[in-house]
């Protein structure tokens, strides 16, 4: 199973998403890629926002190696499943969809709802942190 975490920047939502699931797999020892991505080009190559790798500190999550992309449409052909974390992001991978397969494959990461951004808000970067790992553990649960 190879799984994209895509949100606006890659620094905030997605790099939780791709550090929470990448420790959980390794440590069910499934043999599971996971990685992340944003819809924007405005932080490539730089590492997650201090206060999500905070965050994940706090939960016991290391996510400060982890390095931001640009999502591209080869990535429809690289993973399984693409998850993105707002209904924004959602349209925006769909677009870049060049058929019904590759659509398909993208889903909201909470289903039916969007995960907040926190940037404009210290105080959600607990809260989202805490949200994504439960999610996290129910999509492998799901999967697995």
């Amino acid at each position: 199973m190879k799984i994209l975490m895509v949100c606006l920047g890659n620094i905030c939502r997605s790099p939780l998403a791709e550090g929470i699931m990448r420790h959980l797999v390794n440590a069910k020892n499934l043999n599971w890629e996971i990685a992340s991505a944003g819809t924007g080009n405005w932080h490539i190559g730089k590492a997650p926002d201090h206060r999500s790798t905070a965050a994940a500190k706090s939960l016991g999550y290391d996510i400060s190696e982890q390095r931001a992309q640009q999502f591209n449409a080869r990535m429809f052909d690289q993973y399984d499943l693409i998850l993105v974390m707002d209904k924004n992001n959602l349209r925006d991978v769909q677009s870049l969809a060049n058929n019904e397969t590759a659509r398909k494959k993208v889903k909201l990461f909470l289903d039916n709802d969007e995960v907040t951004d926190p940037y404009w808000d210290n105080a959600l970067f607990g809260p989202v942190c805490e949200q994504i790992e439960e999610r996290c553990r129910e999509i492998i649960q799901q999967l697995s």
